[in-house]
C-alpha cells in the first residue's frame, strides 16, 4: 500500500509519521510505503505528473493550498486514491463528501481513529482487489472488477459496461431482463439502478441533480422521476457510511 502523507504543520506531520510506522509494525505482512510532503504545492506536482498513490492522507487549512484543492486534483488523475483529512477545523465536511473521502478526522489524532481509518482503507483495497463482475462477451467471459465499472447501460439488449479508464466492455445479446442481469451488482452497496437501462457506480458521483447525475468522466446519467426520491436517499446513505 502506498500511502502520501501532506501537512505543513511539521509538528502533526511528525506525529502522522509516527503513528503510520506503528501501525507498519503492527501488520507485518503489509507492504506499506510512505511519502511525506510539508509542502502542499510540491505534491500538487506530482499528482499531476502521475504520481500513483493507494490512499492520501491530508491537512485541509495549508498555506498554499487547501487540502481541498489538492482532494480535487487527486480525482482528476486518480479517482481510484483513497483519502483521509486530518485538520483541526470541521468546516469542510461537506467539501469532502464531495471527493469521496473515506474518513474526516480531526486533531489532534489518536492512534485508535487513524488505525481503524487504515484497517478500512486496507479492507477496502483488498474487496475491490477481489470482486468482479463475469461477462458474458463474443470474446468469451470477461471478468471486470467491481472498482473499474463507472456505469453500465442497457444498450438494445445487451449490457455496455463503461469503465473508469474509458473503455466498454460489451456483452452478448440478453436473454434476462437488464435487471436479472445486473441483480449481482444492485445487491452491492455501492452499486444503484438510477433507471430502467442505467446502473452507477456510486463512489465515481461527482454532482446529484434532480434529474440526473454527473460522473467523475464527465457523463450525464438520466435518473428516472419515480426514482429520484430514493437515488437521493440511498446515495446519502453511502456517502454518511464512509466516515463510520
Amino acid at each position: 500500500m502506498r500511502i502520501a502523507i501532506c501537512d505543513d504543520d511539521l509538528n502533526d506531520l511528525a506525529k502522522l509519521k509516527g503513528l503510520l510506522q506503528a501501525y507498519k509494525g503492527r501488520c507485518p505482512d503489509i507492504h506499506i510505503e510512505i511519502k511525506i510532503f510539508s509542502d502542499a504545492t510540491e505534491l500538487l506536482q506530482e499528482i499531476q505528473k502521475g504520481m500513483q498513490t493507494d490512499l492520501y492522507i491530508l491537512d485541509i487549512l495549508m498555506s498554499n493550498i487547501t487540502g481541498i484543492n489538492l482532494g480535487t486534483e487527486i480525482r482528476k488523475n486518480n479517482p481510484k486514491s483513497m483519502i483521509i483529512y486530518v485538520t483541526s477545523s470541521d468546516s469542510f465536511a461537506m467539501e469532502a463528501y464531495d471527493l469521496h473521502a473515506i474518513r474526516y478526522l480531526l486533531k489532534p489524532t489518536g492512534e485508535r481513529d487513524l488505525f481503524e481509518a487504515l484497517d478500512y482503507a486496507i479492507s477496502h483495497m483488498d474487496k475491490k482487489k477481489n470482486s468482479v463482475f463475469l461477462v458474458k462477451t463474443k470474446e468469451g467471459l470477461t471478468a471486470v472488477p467491481y472498482s473499474e465499472i463507472e456505469y453500465i447501460e442497457n444498450a438494445s439488449r445487451k449490457l455496455d459496461i463503461h469503465l473508469t479508464n474509458g473503455e466498454i466492455v460489451t456483452s452478448i445479446f440478453m436473454r434476462k431482463s437488464f435487471d436479472e442481469e445486473i441483480e449481482e451488482l444492485a445487491q452491492v452497496q455501492n452499486f444503484i439502478c438510477v433507471h430502467k437501462s442505467f446502473l452507477i457506480n456510486m463512489n465515481y458521483i461527482r454532482k446529484l441533480n434532480q434529474s440526473d447525475v454527473i460522473l467523475d468522466s464527465g457523463t450525464r446519467i438520466p435518473v428516472s422521476r419515480r426514482r429520484t426520491l430514493q437515488v437521493k436517499k440511498e446515495y446519502l446513505l453511502f456517502v454518511s457510511t464512509q466516515y463510520k
